[in-house]
């Protein structure tokens, strides 16, 4: 509110060579600050924006600084030495453009400690060019360490990203690895770079509350989840769960994502490239998978009666570079333990596929519970409860030290109303004897 007081109204008296009668803007400096803090948060390129700032502040300091010049040389004389700015009666100097074009040249050349101006002939000179010439060493140190830091931040990741790949070169070299294989290696590096994939987006989000971690997960992953035909009816709560726990990888070219007979421990989900099954002899192809396929879902649900179990029934490699989810048996079923009856419409579903197929033997799968299913919910639930018996041990150890804490601070209160008691009955005493 002071910064808004129209104190520039008195140049009307007192003429209008007198800015500083406009000294009160300057108190709206802190919200300027506030303003650059803000702006660096929420701008998408903060490293150009603090570069600009710092040139900024370089050329307010180096305009203010010239102002002083002029004040100083106003107040001395102007042309009564070499130091200060010319004699204004000279029509070349008396001009407004050039008052301030000559002060800013001056002032660059001082702060930035190049020189080459005329000495200082006053005393009163000589200590303003010393202050000066020291504020220009201070700036010229911010100037260097800031724009120092700002490329290391620029560069900070790509130096991250290639500490990786020599660290991983000097492997290879140590242990032999073919020329070949080094080459796929180096490629795949290469192709992570290339297209923005090397950032783990476990790492990026583990700052973010769960809430948040949560909306983008689902924002990012939740429609390449729904393609898949056995989750398209779930509640909504799991959809989530299980977008949570999709994990992207990259595969290379020929790489085998699964071969025939392996064990089923994830499924995947295609979200860029293409991917062909292939014969055992690896070159025949039977079909090509493209972007928002999907396999292996009836494997990770262990479905009893499954002619093949849990075992892959194709061989599934990579024809160029590939993005899948894949989501992990283990983090399936996990999520499953809150939504039973999700789980159950999953199995149905999962059922009917194979019976579609005729992968599944109706006699196992219409058989009560299987014996190990019950043990494995037994073994699933002995973990849980040692993980709540931590948890609520944990919780009492928390809760016994607060009501220690608070009971040594109530007892330190309660033996300073004491001394407060008996400092003012010695008081009250000494009183009376006074009296």
């Amino acid at each position: 509110m002071f910064s808004l007081f129209p104190t520039d109204i008195l140049m009307l008296q007192v003429g209008f060579n007198n800015p500083e009668l406009r000294f009160n803007r300057l108190f709206r400096i802190p919200r300027l600050f506030e303003f650059f803090d803000r702006t660096e948060t929420r701008t998408n390129y903060p490293n150009i924006f603090r570069i600009s700032n710092l040139v900024l502040y370089i050329l307010v300091i180096i305009h203010w600084n010239a102002c002083i010049f002029f004040a100083i040389s106003k107040t001395i004389g102007f042309g009564t030495d070499t130091w200060v700015y010319p004699n204004i009666s000279h029509p070349e100097y008396g001009r407004l453009v050039r008052k301030y074009i000559y002060c800013l040249y001056w002032s660059t050349l001082t702060l930035t400690t190049i020189g080459e101006t005329p000495p200082p002939v006053k005393d009163v000179e000589y200590l303003f060019v010393v202050c000066d010439f020291l504020i220009g060493v201070l700036i010229f140190a911010t100037i260097v360490g800031n724009v120092g830091a700002m490329i290391s931040n620029m560069n900070a990741s790509r130096a991250e990203f290639q500490a990786k790949i020599d660290s991983i070169k000097q492997y290879m070299q140590f242990r032999k690895v073919s020329k070949e294989l080094e080459a796929r290696v180096i490629k795949w590096f290469d192709y992570l770079w290339t297209n923005k994939k090397t950032c783990d987006e476990r790492e990026v989000l583990k700052n973010l509350p769960d809430k948040l971690r949560a909306e983008i997960a689902i924002n990012v992953h939740l429609d390449t989840l729904k393609k898949v035909r056995i989750f398209q009816d779930c509640e909504a709560g799991l959809l989530i769960e299980l977008v949570l726990k999709l994990q992207p990888q990259v595969f290379s070219p020929g790489d085998y994502i699964c071969k025939k007979g392996d064990i089923g421990r994830e499924m995947y989900i295609i979200k860029e490239g293409k991917l062909a099954v292939v014969a055992d002899d690896g070159i025949t192809q039977f079909v090509v998978l493209s972007d928002g396929a999907y396999f292996g879902e009836i494997s990770i649900l262990g479905i009893k009666g499954s002619k093949a179990g849990n075992r892959r029934t194709a061989n599934i490699r990579s024809v160029g570079y590939s993005d899948l989810f894949a989501l992990s048996k283990d983090d399936l079923m996990e999520a499953l333990t809150e939504y039973p009856d999700a789980k159950k419409a999953l199995e149905e579903k999962g059922k009917a596929i194979l019976m579609k197929d005729n992968l599944i033997d109706e006699a196992i799968a219409n058989a009560g519970a299987d014996p190990k299913d019950l043990e494995e919910k037994i073994v699933r639930l002995d973990s849980n409860l040692d993980v709540i018996q931590t948890k609520f041990a944990r919780m009492m150890a928390e809760y016994t030290s607060s009501q220690c804490k608070i009971k040594q601070r109530i007892s330190n209160m309660e033996a300073r109303v004491k001394s407060l008691r008996e400092e003012d009955l010695s008081e009250v005493v000494e009183v009376k004897k006074d009296k």
